[in-house]
């Protein structure tokens, strides 16, 4: 049995060489074509302005696309019925579309995300538990790159059914800080500092005005609440500078900032 089924092959090898040997190159050049058209396809976008999600998408869509295509091709050319392939390829498509259903649905979810484009590529996000900005959104999957420069892989599904928080749609963040300060200490006084420190850097919108009351009469300490506008780009700047020099002005002004403190008592 075995025997016959070698000799059938070897005598279909040797009457068909020719026309395998043309379909695999056809296949592999092919296979090129199809990756030099999905990148001449991105060029001609980029010279259109258009929006890099997109293009990522495209990009990996036609590749595949014209690749399906291409196997169908050198199918029909090695003898295969192209009717018969389709069909076969429609009835193994419907069983491996059961058997990945994850993989449809961050397909889909990457058309729902190129669709409503609730993020783009170059923004910060913050979506499954992860804080970065957006490199590429491909077919299944969109990457994103975190501050400490790790490239983290979250499926589209996962991205087009929960929330995402957006820091970059907006061209400006507000800034919101509370500071402590002693119960002795003059509040007006730590007003007028506070303000004055938020006039001073010029990063910070005058519109709105910078806000700074006291907020809470709390256990320990009166604490003022901080308020100002920035753009997105320097918002952590800003912040992490205000914080600092509020510090180092209360230390100069006599200011005192409460803290925690223990006593301990040693009996002998």
């Amino acid at each position: 049995m075995v025997e016959s089924v070698l000799d059938a092959a070897m005598v279909f090898v040797q009457e068909h060489a020719f026309q395998l040997v043309y379909a695999i190159v056809v296949l592999i050049i092919g296979f090129w074509l199809a990756s030099i058209v999905a990148k001449i396809t991105v060029r001609s976008l980029e010279k259109r302005n258009v929006d890099a999600s997109l293009k990522h998408f495209l990009r990996s869509f036609i590749k595949v696309s014209l690749r399906i295509m291409v196997i169908i091709t050198v199918a029909s050319m090695v003898g295969i019925a192209t009717t018969s392939f389709i069909a076969v390829l429609g009835a193994a498509g419907l069983a491996i579309g059961f058997a990945l259903q994850g993989s449809l649905a961050n397909f889909a979810g990457g058309v729902l995300i190129l669709l409503l484009k609730p993020f783009k590529v170059g923004e910060f996000i913050s979506a499954s538990g992860t804080d970065g900005t957006v490199e590429k959104i491909d077919i299944f999957y969109t990457t994103i790159k975190t501050t400490d420069n790790v490239t983290i892989i979250i499926p589209n599904a996962q991205l087009s059914n929960n929330s995402v928080t957006n820091f970059s749609r907006k061209k400006t963040r507000r800034i919101n800080i509370v500071f402590g300060v002693s119960y002795t200490d003059d509040i007006k006084k730590v007003q007028e500092i506070l303000l004055d420190i938020l006039h001073a850097d010029e990063r910070i919108l005058k519109d709105p005005e910078p806000f700074a009351r006291v907020s809470e009469l709390a256990d320990s300490s009166v604490n003022f609440n901080v308020r100002a506008w920035t753009s997105s780009d320097d918002f952590w700047a800003v912040r992490f500078d205000l914080i600092e020099t509020v510090k180092l002005r209360f230390d100069k002004e006599g200011i005192s900032i409460p803290f925690p403190q223990m006593d301990v008592y040693v009996k002998k």
